[in-house]
């Protein structure tokens, strides 16, 4: 029988240290990932929603049949006007032997906790390992989740928040003051000086235009762009990318990503500048920071394994 699995039993069986070694697990054996489809339809309000549907499978062995999965996830970024959400999906888990269906999660949360887990993945492998302050851009699902997420990989004190609605950085704020971190809410006047204080940046935001400048981050610091995951949004200029170490998730970013094509037109970096993979990370076939000093730069777009690997931790949590 097919299993529903809301949003707190996916969130239950997600705790982010579980979860990002689950990830770091993921990466590191493999998967068969297809590419991702990408459809566009009208919102009917001049705007428009995109549909992503991202399967992912392991073989089966023996004694285990296997996982299939597919995720369908619709980004709509008018709906901040509409008081909604700007992300919903769905994640159906099957047993890749027979096809045989087996839950129906939710995967707003499941989309929100692996996106914020990937990111903190990936800061195991490229923050400094003393990172205490963390700026965060945004103050959607993701990026109300990053603190606790880096938290399981870095010993994150002091937290600062900017967002385009300062009401919702508020809010923001005071959850993480309550959950015992030292909070800080950032203006756009003050945003130069809070990203050269920070150790991380992360910036969860739907921009088309760089909101970082290169010209503020520190020696030393990290930065974690996920929001943009089309060729027309970009997190930060170019500047954030010359001389430093550059890190993707999977190889699709470099067609996917906005802040990485843009740069590469315009001569930058090259494709082969980019130094690791989460799964060359997590393998350790490429090291990740390398000096003190270093700046690095790690660019999401996300992938289906990182879905994967969430369902099966659900599945299993959940009595399967």
């Amino acid at each position: 029988m097919l299993r529903l699995i809301d949003a707190p039993a996916v969130e239950a069986a997600l705790p982010f240290d579980t979860l990002v070694n689950a990830l770091r697990q993921a990466f590191a054996a493999g998967a068969e990932v297809p590419q991702r489809h990408v459809h566009t339809m009208p919102d009917g309000a001049g705007g428009h929603v995109t549909s992503l549907l991202m399967p992912a499978w392991t073989a089966p062995t023996a004694g285990d049949g296997g996982f299939y999965g597919v995720k369908i996830v619709n980004v709509a970024p008018g709906n901040a006007a509409r008081g909604l959400p700007g992300l919903h999906g769905s994640y159906l888990l099957f047993e890749a032997a027979t096809g045989r269906p087996l839950a129906l999660l939710d995967a707003d949360v499941l989309t929100a906790r692996r996106t914020a887990a990937a990111s903190a993945l990936a800061g195991a492998f490229l923050s400094r390992p003393d990172a205490r302050r963390l700026l965060v851009l945004g103050a959607g699902r993701v990026a109300a989740l990053l603190p606790a997420a880096y938290s399981a990989v870095r010993p994150i004190r002091h937290v600062a928040v900017w967002a385009r609605r300062p009401e919702a950085a508020a809010t923001l704020a005071v959850r993480w003051q309550a959950a015992g971190y030292d909070t800080e809410l950032v203006d756009d006047t003050e945003l130069p000086a809070a990203v050269a204080a920070a150790d991380i940046v992360s910036c969860a935001t739907l921009a088309t235009e760089p909101l970082v400048q290169g010209a503020w981050l520190p020696p030393g610091s990290h930065l974690d762009l996920i929001g943009g995951f089309t060729p027309a949004m970009r997190e930060a200029d170019d500047e954030c990318f010359r001389g430093a170490r550059i890190a993707i998730d999977t190889d699709e970013a470099l067609a996917k990503a906005g802040d990485l094509l843009g740069p590469i037109s315009r001569g930058v970096f090259t494709a082969a500048d980019v130094r690791a993979t989460l799964t060359q990370l997590c393998r350790g076939t490429v090291p990740g920071r390398t000096q003190e000093k270093q700046r690095t730069v790690f660019k999401s777009v996300g992938t289906a394994l990182e879905d994967l690997a969430a369902a099966r931790l659900v599945w299993a949590a959940t009595g399967s």
